[in-house]
């Protein structure tokens, strides 16, 4: 798919969902709710400039991962 066409489609599906209704359909599919996990909260660990913590042998390049409860 070239940028032309993911443009128009991105386009035709914002077109779509502005058009429904403001009241949703009691038919209709209702979405997901997220709520906070858990395995998404965050630490305030100080930025490390050495090694990883998760893996020591590569530099630490501040992803936060080892600041997640989830890994």
């Amino acid at each position: 798919m070239n940028e032309d066409a993911l443009r128009a489609l991105v386009r035709e599906t914002i077109m779509r969902v502005q058009s429904r209704p403001d009241t949703p359909v009691s038919d209709a599919p209702q979405l997901l709710q997220f709520v906070s996990h858990p395995s998404s909260y965050q630490y305030n660990l100080p930025p490390s400039d050495g090694p990883c913590i998760i893996e020591p042998g590569v530099p630490c390049n501040h992803c936060g991962y080892c600041q997640t409860h989830g890994y």
